[in-house]
């Protein structure tokens, strides 16, 4: 089992009002992320988890991506891998992302 950790500064604070949201299920291929607003400003936080060691520049290039493309500033995400694939991991980051903005509901 890895341990990954990544801070940023996003360019942005995320939207929303939502304290929490937790999307995906870990399971073979897949994975759970855990998004919480607890953080100040624009600082963000990634915790991994996963059983596929020695991805560590995957994991940094997918999280660095998805932290350009949605200024997630203020929130935590924690990660829990069943050995998703980057396209995986970069989708249910941005629904956790919507989630805890509130989009659609």
């Amino acid at each position: 089992m890895e341990q990954l950790n990544y801070r940023y500064t996003a360019r942005a604070r995320a939207k929303g009002e939502r304290d929490a949201a937790l999307v995906g299920v870990v399971a073979s291929g897949n994975l759970e992320v855990l998004v919480e607003r607890v953080l100040s400003g624009t600082d963000c936080e990634v915790e991994i988890r996963t059983a596929a060691v020695g991805f560590g520049d995957v994991w940094q290039a997918v999280v660095s991506d998805f932290v350009e493309r949605r200024q997630p500033g203020g929130l935590k995400l924690s990660i829990n891998d069943g050995g998703a694939r980057p396209d995986m991991v970069a989708l249910r980051l941005a629904q956790a992302v919507r989630a805890i903005e509130g989009d659609g509901q």
